[in-house]
């Protein structure tokens, strides 16, 4: 038998050191060497490749493109997520914090998906009681469920190879552990070598396999990053705990969108699905507050609108507070440095508080003119117009700079009653006939927007 030897792996990138050091000398991270036993491959053992066809070169040009098979989960928001459905052979990682609903999600996912293809459900968490329990509290028909407690490795693959199904669930990667590697499970070297397993499993069987993956304290998967790379979709699962609402957003997803967004409400009866995000994010809307400016953000490619809530008060100490939830705390610094030059507002002397409402995490820069006009009408204590939207890129000259995918924006407020939008000038639909009942106005600098809403 081979002898086991130690070396160090980082959590990070997934690098080996022969000996421990406080750097990674591969990713440059600060302590995340952990030391790991390995048990070097037998020497007749040969790689087998993922591909379907191994060493034969093509030409690119001669090979045909055809159109990937789908199949419908039957929840329309993670559908939609997926890019609409699963691929065969495809690899999922659903990862997101504690009690959040990933367990959850999935059962009622396997059981919708059991009425029509074969489906095994791998539990390395809870006993079969447990997940009994489950299925009765949600009350859901997991009639055609193939269910299996079990975290050894070898077992998974023999009842994947025994039953063949359609769908494999396994919850969770960090539980299981193979018989070649003496280390502990959700150790580095114990998920790399299950996630490789079972994707090498996954490709030579054309079986859909979703991975529920544990996050750490920051929020990121935990494990080596190469699992990430590893899988073909990878899947967050967001929310606040106190909320009803959860988010599944999509980071990477081969055979769809990335950035794409799912909106689940948590009910006594599990997560259902919600057709009309805005709607939500919108419930609790005054346009009579100041402070108050609501974005259409986009979210892969549904238009979403957004409450934007400024509070800007006097500072009570030496250095004013800056405060987000849910927006890039250091784009608030630099636009209210573009404030203060280009349109004369001074804010040094204030602490700014911003938020958007329900829990959503905006990212892209067309949001900075909504913030900046929730932040001057809560400066001037003034309610902005009723019924306004905006949104557009601000440049450090000042400039208002268009966005991506403007009139589907715009069609989006429309439809659910707005009647005045501040955009990009460059984002102006081409006939006005074509949004009979939005007033829009298109502005090309700061100034300019702070003049549209000060004539108002």
């Amino acid at each position: 038998m081979a002898k086991a030897k130690n070396q160090y792996q980082c959590t990070a990138c997934g690098g080996t050191s022969p000996k421990w050091q406080g750097r990674c000398p591969h990713c440059g991270e600060w302590n995340t060497l952990e030391e790991t036993s390995v048990l070097p491959p037998p020497s007749n053992q040969r790689f087998q490749s993922w591909a379907a066809e191994e060493g034969k070169v093509q030409n690119l040009a001669q090979v045909t493109a055809v159109e990937v098979p789908r199949s419908a989960v039957g929840m329309s928001e993670l559908d939609r997520v997926l890019g609409g459905g699963l691929v065969d052979g495809a690899v999922i990682l659903l990862g997101g914090d504690p009690g959040i609903g990933k367990s959850t999600l999935l059962l009622q996912a396997a059981a919708k998906m059991a009425k029509t293809m074969r489906v095994l459900y791998v539990s390395g968490e809870e006993s079969a009681q447990q997940v009994a329990l489950r299925v009765q509290r949600l009350d859901v028909d997991a009639e055609g469920v193939q269910l299996l407690a079990e975290i050894r490795l070898e077992a998974i693959i023999a009842a994947l190879r025994q039953h063949q199904p359609k769908v494999a669930v396994i919850d969770s990667i960090q539980t299981l552990y193979s018989d070649n590697i003496t280390s502990a499970p959700g150790s580095v070297s114990q998920v790399r070598e299950c996630a490789a397993q079972l994707t090498r499993m996954a490709k030579q069987m054309g079986i859909a396999i979703i991975l529920v993956g544990h996050v750490t304290k920051d929020g990121s998967i935990a494990g080596p990053r190469v699992l990430e790379h590893m899988v073909d979709t990878v899947l967050y699962f967001e929310g606040d705990t106190h909320s009803s609402y959860r988010m599944i957003r999509a980071i990477k997803n081969r055979f769809g969108a990335a950035n794409e967004l799912g909106l689940f409400a948590m009910t006594e009866r599990g997560l259902k699905g919600v057709s009309n995000p805005s709607a939500i994010f919108l419930s609790s809307y005054r346009d009579d507050v100041p402070g108050s400016c609501v974005l259409v953000t986009q979210e892969g490619s549904r238009p979403l609108l957004v409450e934007i809530q400024a509070l800007v008060d006097d500072a009570h100490g030496f250095t004013p507070k800056r405060l987000t939830v849910g927006l890039a705390q250091e784009r608030l610094a630099m636009l209210l440095a573009v404030l203060n030059r280009h349109a004369g507002i001074a804010c040094f002397d204030q602490d700014v508080f911003l938020n958007a409402v329900g829990g959503v995490k905006i990212s892209e820069p067309a949001a900075d003119l909504a913030v900046i006009l929730a932040m001057l009408s809560s400066y001037r204590n003034r309610p902005l117009p009723e019924k306004m939207v905006a949104f557009g890129e601000v440049g450090l000259s000042g400039e208002v700079r268009p966005v991506a995918r403007g009139q589907e924006r715009l069609r989006e407020a429309e439809k659910l009653g707005f009647t005045h939008a501040i955009v990009p000038k460059a984002n102006l639909p081409r006939q006005k006939s074509d949004f009979p009942k939005l007033n829009i106005v298109g502005v090309e600098s700061l100034q300019q927007a702070v003049d549209a809403i000060r004539a108002d």
